[in-house]
């Protein structure tokens, strides 16, 4: 396995607060990254799994349509 050196940005805060996360579970940030590397670069879903799903969620029922407002608030 080839490994290469790779450099991000972010908030010195989130920095931080990744490193104690990582603390507290005995490992180190960089093993802590290069788990989710590994699980964003493998979490490709196929159109056949997407329908799949829509089949099996095909029984849900909102009894009506959403407004486009209703939908996005939080």
């Amino acid at each position: 396995m080839s490994v290469r050196n790779v450099t991000f940005s972010a908030d010195d805060a989130a920095i931080e607060r990744g490193r104690e996360t990582a603390r507290s579970e005995n490992r180190t940030l960089n093993d802590a990254f290069r788990e989710w590397l590994e699980w964003y670069g493998s979490r490709r879903v196929s159109r056949a799994e997407v329908e799949a799903l829509y089949r099996k969620l095909s029984y849900v029922n909102a009894g009506r349509k959403f407004t486009r407002e209703e939908m996005n608030e939080r």
